[in-house]
């Protein structure tokens, strides 16, 4: 159930979830993290295959894909694996999503080519990223959880705004008491910034 170590799920959740408790930057990310996902996934298409490893073609409603074994695709996998490990129902999902990402991004890689892609990357990853620090400083009102730990935020983004999604719409949680005790570790952590910064105030 993701309870310990690297894999503990409460404290990853609790940690990224004491960045955003507001509704409305809880919102904005989830409208804006896997974008911000599957743009990486794109801009990455473009990088040489590790290993020798042979290509993979396929054909999509019509269209040719042709997917490399590089670095985005092990991204996706390490991506996917730690989900799974984090929570293997949510957690199988989440990997599906990246997988969906990783494929789908190839397709429209292929159609853009580098020199396009590279520009439609950037104009995403700028409006994603400018949406995500909005909420945070006008909704939030705390900085964003990359600047206390960039890797934590980046790999918890992507599956939080998922578990969040489910939480919200059906109720889901990875096992009995988990919102609970989450929320309690929210709590204490927002109470104990607040105080911290009451004290560097006065």
């Amino acid at each position: 159930m993701g309870k310990y170590g690297l894999i503990d799920l409460e404290k990853h959740f609790a940690f990224y979830g004491a960045y955003h408790s507001n509704s409305i930057n809880i919102l904005i990310h989830m409208i804006f993290v896997w974008p911000i996902f599957f743009t990486a996934c794109l801009i990455l298409y473009f990088t040489p295959p590790l290993f020798s490893l042979p290509q993979v073609q396929l054909s999509l409603f019509g269209y040719g894909v042709v997917l490399f074994f590089n670095v985005g695709f092990f991204l996706v996998l390490i991506y996917a694996l730690f989900y799974i490990c984090l929570d293997p129902k949510a957690g199988s999902l989440a990997a599906l999503l990246c997988a969906f990402c990783w494929v789908a991004s190839s397709l429209v890689a292929g159609w853009l080519g580098f020199s396009l892609a590279w520009k439609v990357v950037l104009v995403a990853q700028i409006v994603c990223w400018t949406g995500q620090f909005i909420g945070h400083g006008v909704f939030e009102k705390r900085a964003p959880a990359l600047l206390d730990n960039l890797i934590q935020a980046f790999i918890m983004a992507p599956f939080f705004v998922l578990l969040e999604a489910l939480q919200t719409s059906f109720g889901y949680e990875p096992y009995p008491g988990f919102h609970a005790s989450v929320q309690a570790k929210i709590d204490a952590e927002i109470k104990e910034w607040r105080e911290k910064k009451l004290k560097l105030l006065s």
